[in-house]
């Protein structure tokens, strides 16, 4: 009996033991779950703010995507034209130039000539000038009445006739002055005597 019993007894020890260890275990297990949940809700939490990142970060990369393609396509076409340009006006470009030097040296050569053909020109055209300036004057000097014309001769140094004349005139304008001069002084001296003379034949005659 006594055997009996202590097997009962041992027994019953061990399935209390293995209950209350079973107990032990669920509580882990509990505590574990737990954790497990509240760490695969902020792993949700995570997940969620950061697939809104992903999406954000999206967007942005579609619109700095299609950014550059509008852009790529537009160095595209700015290089397309700029080759364009480079075949269509770079050749009309040099045509254009070696026609300007072609010119320039054209005029380069055919300068020395012009200026001395504008030389000429000038001093045509001064030669005319001073023609037509003597020209005036002796027209002038012709309407010129007879007596201004002696007068400028005599007496003025801007006459338009040639030294000689002036010479010529001067000394037959002081020929007859002196002659006019020594006239005048017989008739003045003749008019004296005379009237001395009659002053004397009328005191005769009253004597």
């Amino acid at each position: 009996m006594i055997p009996t019993t202590l097997q009962a007894q041992s027994s019953q020890g061990s399935a209390s033991e293995g209950t209350s260890s079973s107990r032990i275990t669920t509580s882990k297990l509990e505590v574990t779950l737990r954790k497990m949940t509240s760490r695969a809700a902020d792993y949700g939490y995570k997940m969620q703010s950061l697939e809104g990142q992903l999406a954000e970060c999206l967007g942005n990369f579609r619109a700095i995507d299609s950014m550059l393609q509008e852009t790529l396509i537009g160095l595209q076409d700015n290089g397309n034209r700029a080759e364009r340009a480079l075949n269509t006006q770079a050749p009309f470009i040099t045509k254009q130039l070696d026609e300007s030097s072609e010119i320039l040296a054209k005029l380069s050569r055919s300068l020395p000539k012009i200026q001395m053909e504008v030389s000429n020109i000038r001093a045509l055209y001064d030669s005319g000038r001073q023609k037509a300036r003597s020209l005036v004057a002796d027209l002038t000097w012709l309407n010129t009445e007879f007596y201004e014309r002696w007068r400028a001769i005599i007496f003025t140094s801007s006459s338009p006739v040639s030294l000689r004349w002036k010479v010529i005139i001067r000394v037959l304008f002081t020929i007859s002055f002196v002659i006019c001069c020594w006239l005048a002084w017989i008739a003045l001296l003749g008019g004296y005597r005379a009237y001395r003379h009659k002053l004397v034949w009328g005191e005769r005659l009253i004597s």
